[in-house]
């Protein structure tokens, strides 16, 4: 399993992360691995750095079912980069036959549970290796939610025995744009089946914050990250940084920021 504090693997920064011998392990986009692993990226895996693939259009809430080959594809990802194991969204990305272009949230209902559940039991009994779902941010909710984030997620973790993958800055997105105490939610979390922590950067913009992994970590998600190491333990830790990517000091700099307020070795401590 990953261990430590991480970052989402990209192109744009392959080179930066080539020159960390303290990175234990990386997550890529699983779509973009599908028919093998760029050099850069396998040769981090060479060198002993862990992959874990991370789906973003699989749709495990999608109420009309799964499309066969995006499962053969993900399923594929795992034994391409040899991960312990595999992520993907409690969200969908299709309806009435349309791509929605966007990880969409899911009602909380029961029958959006369901959904769920039947979907990922699915992938999972093609899988050799361990599923880990994440909590997603949400712009809006549905009037005819049932349950509260923490209460959705933990039924479907539950019901299906997938890992949890906790993205800590879509807790803080959520809490800050719809109400609620993002630690309380946190820790209402099945946090026991905890396999890693997404951690990222957003921009509030008219007033609606946004999870736009493109912008420096917010202190009160390190803040919010620091308080919840000091009642649970974190396995790991990694940073998405999808766009405006900034100068490789800075980016290690936010790395140690995240490790220090998750209590784990810095990535910088090995150089």
């Amino acid at each position: 399993m990953p261990a430590g504090v991480g970052i989402g693997w990209r192109p744009e920064i392959a080179d930066v992360l080539a020159a960390q011998p303290g990175l234990t392990w990386v997550e890529v986009v699983a779509e973009s691995v599908m028919h093998g692993m760029p050099p850069a990226l396998r040769q981090l895996r060479e060198r002993g750095v862990t992959v874990v693939p991370h789906g973003v259009k699989l749709g495990l809430g999608d109420a009309e079912g799964l499309d066969v080959d995006r499962v053969a594809h993900f399923i594929g990802t795992a034994a391409i980069t040899g991960a312990p194991l595999v992520s993907e969204h409690i969200s969908f990305v299709r309806a009435g036959g349309f791509e929605v272009g966007h990880l969409t949230p899911l009602p909380r209902t029961r029958a959006a549970v369901d959904v769920m559940v039947r979907n990922v039991r699915s992938v999972q009994a093609e899988l050799d290796v361990p599923l880990a779902l994440e909590c997603v941010a949400a712009l809006f909710t549905y009037p005819e939610d049932e349950m509260s984030e923490a209460q959705f997620v933990t039924e479907i973790i539950e019901r299906t025995d997938a890992l949890l993958l906790l993205d800590i800055a879509n807790v803080y997105a959520n809490a800050r744009n719809h109400g609620g105490n993002p630690l309380e939610t946190a820790l209402a979390m099945p946090l026991e089946r905890l396999a890693y922590m997404h951690v990222a950067g957003g921009v509030e913009n008219d007033g609606i914050y946004h999870d736009t992994h493109a912008a420096a970590v917010n202190p009160e998600v390190l803040h919010l990250i620091s308080e919840l190491s000091r009642r649970t333990t974190f396995p790991a830790a990694m940073l998405e940084r999808d766009g405006d990517y900034s100068p490789a000091e800075e980016l290690l700099t936010e790395l140690d920021a995240i490790a220090d307020a998750a209590g784990m070795p810095r990535v910088t401590a090995a150089q």
